[in-house]
């Protein structure tokens, strides 16, 4: 009897290659299948759905941990262009999964625009691959991404299983507490919040203005299936998020406008 072929698992993230959040998720995506992983060669982060259409792009392997087997590639592009060449160009077949992340930071709610995490996944979706993104919310890269382990795979295990719908990819956020305190997960919807930026104007040694830009999270939200919501009472968010942007419930009143004649 012919043995049955491991799924295909591509790997990558925003926050570069040697990100400890990427290498847990390694760890786990090798208990479950083969993995091959392409990830930025430097942090990506707040990249969104960038593509890098003036520059060479280089994707070389590398060798992260050499007690593994792994093929790992480091690329110079954004966490989309690693999908595109992954997908592509490195892997011999097209991936049964694409998962990115761990995140360091949230990407719940209105992130999920910015985010090179999650627009890795909607890539990924858009070339017809299974994706998931996952996040913690801690920024720190001395971040603890034990308690994440259990639910990464049940979820992994669980799209690999079932599938997903077509246009389609999963946002898993982690709350940052220990293992004991997380309570579950809960399937959500993503917040009405944003960020209200604000910009300390300063001036270089050559009289230029320059500008840091910081801001403060506002949730505008008050229903209770929230992913922010979840994550504030110790659950793992998980938001089904489709990359079609059409509002299609005003196409109907745009075509009654008068600018068609």
């Amino acid at each position: 009897m012919q043995k049955e072929e491991k799924p295909l698992i591509l790997v990558t993230n925003d926050d570069g290659i040697t990100a400890p959040g990427i290498r847990h998720l390694i760890k786990i995506m090798n208990t479950i299948g083969e993995v091959v992983v392409v990830a930025p060669d430097r942090p990506q982060s707040g990249m969104g759905h960038a593509i890098t259409i003036s520059d060479n792009l280089y994707c070389d392997p590398v060798t992260i941990d050499k007690y593994s087997q792994i093929k790992e590639f480091s690329c110079s592009g954004t966490p989309a262009d690693c999908v595109k060449i992954g997908a592509q160009e490195i892997l011999r077949r097209k991936p049964d999964l694409c998962v990115s992340g761990i995140n360091h930071g949230s990407n719940s709610s209105i992130n999920v625009i910015y985010s090179g995490t999650m627009s890795a996944a909607v890539e990924a979706g858009v070339e017809g691959i299974p994706a998931i993104g996952f996040s913690l919310l801690d920024y720190s890269m001395e971040a603890n991404f034990d308690h994440t382990t259990k639910f990464v795979k049940r979820i992994t295990e669980s799209v690999i299983k079932n599938g997903l719908p077509k246009g389609v990819v999963l946002n898993v956020n982690f709350p940052k507490v220990s293992d004991e305190k997380l309570k579950g997960v809960k399937v959500c919807r993503q917040a009405n919040a944003r960020w209200q930026e604000q910009f300390d104007k300063r001036q270089s040694p050559q009289g230029r203005d320059y500008y840091w830009l910081s801001g403060e999270f506002v949730n505008q939200d008050e229903g209770h299936d929230t992913d922010v919501e979840a994550l504030e009472d110790n659950y793992v968010s998980i938001v089904p998020v489709k990359f079609d942007l059409t509002a299609h419930e005003f196409m109907n009143d745009l075509k009654s406008w008068s600018i068609h004649d």
